[in-house]
């Protein structure tokens, strides 16, 4: 029970994100400070997507990418399914789903799968860490030209896409991921070796930009279209797209008859969206005024795949030890 109540906590990192939002609505920057969090918030988008390119591995990529019939499933769950879900979902009428935060929910349907997270429940489950590796990987790659055009199929006139989304993007995230990429080589070992320090500068990016976006959306008025009604709605809506895409990637991996290492690969990959990456290219792509409605699914539905897949992943290792045992 102490073990399950462990994994169930909510991550810090999550407490520190909703800290940003609080600050934001009692304290947003205005006037003369809206502009520097505004380059401040640039540059931090850029940052992060430079120290991705430096972070992944070529090798990894390339590793287990053989395996096509299982990284077609993950892709297919991450840029077919969840759009596919997320589009019901807010196509509901609004006593289900708040129309404010509909076009967030679309988005959080287009992300890419998450890498860090997807790698270690899959360790903790016994699955198949490497193919894990590889998929989570080409999602994240391919979720930088996808996830834009996912959204400006999606959105139409959502404030979803524009030629200069078109060209922030290249600049905001191509271009510094390829940079990272290119300048690996020599960067890469640096940055490996004071991991944990990067870690924060990735993390208090991401800080940065929700506390920017939140502060213009305060401004706006983002909490006169969003009451506590609307956000235990979202939070249902989280639950049962989780709970879809859990129950469609299982009984697809059983049913192609992938094995058990698989099917924990294809469970993990296929059913998480990404904040780390989300909440740059939500940065990137919307207008401040409506950048704080997008955030809050992603937000939301990140700290329940944690708390969901964390349980899981605990049932998959006590099934996989059971089994070491008889056999």
């Amino acid at each position: 029970m102490a073990g399950l109540l462990s994994r169930l906590k909510p991550d810090w990192y999550i407490i520190l994100i909703v800290s940003m939002v609080v600050l934001a609505s009692i304290l947003p920057a205005r006037g003369a400070a809206a502009p520097a969090f505004g380059l401040a918030t640039k540059i931090a988008i850029a940052l992060v997507f430079f120290l991705h390119g430096a972070k992944l591995s070529r090798e990894a990529v390339i590793k287990g990418v053989t395996h096509w019939r299982l990284h077609l499933l993950i892709l297919a769950a991450t840029f077919v399914l969840f759009p596919v879900l997320c589009l019901g979902l807010a196509a509901l009428p609004g006593a289900l789903t708040p129309a404010a935060l509909a076009p967030g929910l679309i988005f959080l349907g287009c992300l890419p799968s998450t890498i860090q997270s997807s790698i270690g429940f899959t360790a903790v489950a016994r699955g198949n860490v490497a193919a894990t590796v590889a998929s989570a990987t080409a999602s994240n790659l391919l979720g930088i030209a996808l996830t834009p055009l996912l959204a400006a199929m999606l959105m139409h006139t959502q404030g979803g896409f524009s030629l200069h989304s078109a060209q922030s993007i290249v600049l905001q995230l191509l271009l510094p991921f390829i940079a990272g990429q290119v300048l690996r080589p020599w960067v890469g070992p640096w940055i490996s070796a004071r991991a944990k320090a990067v870690g924060y500068v990735d993390r208090g990016s991401i800080l940065l930009v929700v506390y920017s976006a939140f502060s213009e959306a305060v401004v706006q008025g983002i909490w006169t279209k969003v009451g506590a009604l609307d956000l235990v709605r979202l939070l249902i809506l989280c639950v049962v797209l989780l709970a879809a895409v859990l129950l469609a990637t299982l009984f697809a991996a059983r049913a192609l008859r992938f094995n058990k290492e698989d099917e924990i690969t294809i469970v993990f990959c296929g059913s998480k969206k990404s904040l780390a990456s989300g909440v740059p290219m939500a940065g990137v792509l919307f207008p401040g005024a409506t950048l704080g409605l997008i955030l809050l699914p992603i937000m939301i539905f990140h700290q329940i795949q944690l708390m969901a897949c964390a349980v899981i992943a605990g049932a998959y290792a006590k099934r996989a030890d059971s089994d070491a045992q008889t056999s």
